[in-house]
């Protein structure tokens, strides 16, 4: 099916230069490699310089595009400050921001400690808006068009249970994207966000779907459509958004899920049923993950 193939054909984001965060794995590996296909300038950045060079590598040797590796922790504002001036540096200009950095993992609320839910909040809402404020003051002051893309969820509407750090954060995106599509409009500065549902990658899913659970729940079950998104169909709808052709679209918010929020609203919300041994188990497989 064309689900999984490449949208557009021709080189629609060239001479555009997107700053992704979050850029050097999963979704963010996945849109950063679409939009240079379509001829984009793109920077990735995280905190993990090694994993970005790598990608960074990689990307250029399947597109052939230009792609700039910047290690940028996005809590702090002076990274995100060094990330815009090296991202200058290099192509001169700067044209879209797609915020996708995140973290997340599964939990009961009553388990967790306020530092524990502060780090959601720092990466996901936090980092967000330092990365936003530094790239939109940049943009006023030159006058330039741009387009910012944040990366939500289907529950920072809804809300969900065993994810509240993450919909806590998320939602706040959610509102500060719509917010400043009204208030920055006047400056040419599109905002609008992308809710994905289930799109599996290697680190986020062991954390959100990890090993003492494959085998009690299966979330294709509560899709409509009955399967998993594809990373190409994230990329195709980023695309989109961030191109010409969507120069109208300011303040939405699409979801793409496969109609899983329309089946019960609260991804998360039929952990209820996992018991309170079981927990522990994917604690501490969770926090055995973390240097993967």
């Amino acid at each position: 099916m064309q689900y999984s193939e490449p949208m557009f054909k021709d080189k629609v984001l060239k001479n555009k230069t997107i700053v992704v965060t979050g850029g050097g794995t999963g979704l963010g590996r996945s849109m950063s490699t679409y939009f240079s296909k379509l001829g984009a300038n793109v920077v990735i950045t995280s905190r993990k310089l090694e994993v970005l060079q790598k990608t960074a590598s990689e990307i250029t040797e399947e597109t052939g595009g230009n792609i700039l590796a910047v290690a940028c922790d996005v809590r702090k504002e002076d990274d995100v400050q060094a990330l815009l001036s090296q991202t200058l540096e290099e192509f001169g200009t700067v044209n879209g921001l797609l915020n996708n950095a995140a973290g997340n993992f599964i939990s009961p609320t009553e388990r967790l400690s306020p530092k524990a839910f502060g780090i959601i909040l720092d990466i996901v809402l936090k980092g967000t808006i330092n990365c936003t404020l530094t790239f939109g003051k940049h943009w006023i002051e030159k006058k330039s068009p741009a387009t910012v893309l944040n990366i939500v969820t289907t529950y920072a509407t809804t809300g969900s249970g065993f994810v509240v750090p993450s919909a806590c954060a998320k939602g706040g995106v959610l509102a500060m994207t719509r917010s400043l599509a009204v208030e920055w409009a006047k400056y040419n500065i599109r905002f609008n966000a992308i809710a994905p549902g289930p799109f599996p990658t290697k680190g986020a899913w062991e954390r959100l779907v990890p090993q003492p659970l494959k085998d009690k729940i299966a979330l294709e079950k509560r899709i409509p459509l009955k399967r998993m998104g594809e990373h190409q169909e994230l990329a195709n709808l980023a695309a989109y958004v961030m191109s010409d052709f969507a120069s109208y679209m300011n303040g939405e918010v699409i979801t793409i899920d496969g109609g899983e929020w329309l089946q019960g609203a609260g991804q998360f919300n039929g952990l209820e049923a996992v018991p309170d041994p079981m927990w522990d188990a994917i604690e501490q497989y969770i926090r055995s993950q973390k240097g993967s």
